[in-house]
């Protein structure tokens, strides 16, 4: 059997009539055959078996993708709790231990787990308004416009710079740039502190919240995803790209059924075009 986020997306088709009748996305009745492992609430949610045999993968499909399942009450992307999304992360990321569930979980599904280091990462949305739904499956690079390194850099950088006019304090353009460095690493500062004679330990989270130019939900900004409808929404950013996409979907669908689809390009506000496959609900 051949794993990847376009067979996945073909399982949520041929359920489609399932989406109006789980409250919960995150209840829907996925294909555990296809599945590496699955952590609801803990990312990923869902990973995506890689096709590797004898650690070689597959040319045309590598499989191994990672989802994460956003659920919304109205047609805004909710928010991503200590995390920012990515178009892909590497594995080392995910398999932070000897002791990781999600390791052993990826284990005992036979997958080569170390055959693909960098996995694609996308986000399965569902999103609701006056009786109508969007299903949405789209690259993570749809909401990752600048690199999370530099995104944390930049945003640390506002919050020093604030605090320096503040205290109307002038430091020199090498001891800015260190703290700056010292402060960029989101690892050093989500770990738990403990502090000497605190009876709380203290974390800090990242809350990452959607702009409305990256809110594929949002009718406004991006009315080509239509009301009712499903689609599978792909980075389409280099010359050769759509072709490779149109023969992943073709190996998947034969040209009957890949008539039920509409197929288009969209253009992010801020990130370059996107290929959709759009079906009706």
């Amino acid at each position: 059997m051949t794993y990847s986020v376009y067979h996945f997306f073909k399982h949520l088709v041929d359920n489609i009539n399932l989406f109006n009748t789980i409250d919960n996305l995150e209840d829907f009745p996925f294909d555990m055959t296809m599945l590496a492992c699955k952590n609801i609430g803990q990312f990923p949610d869902l990973a995506i078996k890689t096709n590797a045999v004898d650690k070689v993968t597959n040319p045309l499909f590598s499989g191994g993708e990672f989802i994460e399942i956003k659920d919304s009450k109205t047609y805004s992307v909710s928010s991503f709790n200590s995390t920012i999304p990515q178009g892909q992360k590497d594995i080392n990321e995910i398999i932070k231990s000897q002791n990781s569930a999600i390791k052993k979980q990826m284990e005992e599904t036979g997958n080569h787990i170390y055959s693909l280091p960098v996995r694609d990462v996308y986000y399965l949305l569902r999103g609701k308004h006056n009786g109508n739904s969007k299903i949405i499956l789209v690259h993570g690079s749809f909401f990752e416009t600048i690199k999370k390194d530099n995104l944390i850099r930049q945003a640390f950088e506002q919050v020093l710079d604030e605090r320096l006019k503040e205290k109307k304090v002038n430091i020199q353009d090498d001891v800015h740039d260190i703290l700056i460095d010292i402060f960029s690493d989101q690892k050093n500062f989500s770990r738990v502190r403990n502090i000497d004679n605190a009876s709380v330990k203290l974390r800090f989270r990242v809350m990452t919240e959607v702009k409305p130019e990256g809110n594929i939900l949002n009718t406004a900004q991006y009315p080509q995803i239509k009301d009712n409808t499903i689609n599978l929404i792909v980075p389409n950013h280099y010359d050769d790209e759509q072709k490779i996409i149109l023969e992943r979907f073709s190996a998947v669908y034969d040209e009957t059924s890949a008539e039920q689809f509409s197929v288009f390009k969209i253009k992010h506000h801020l990130n370059g075009y996107f290929t959709v496959f759009q079906k009706g609900l």
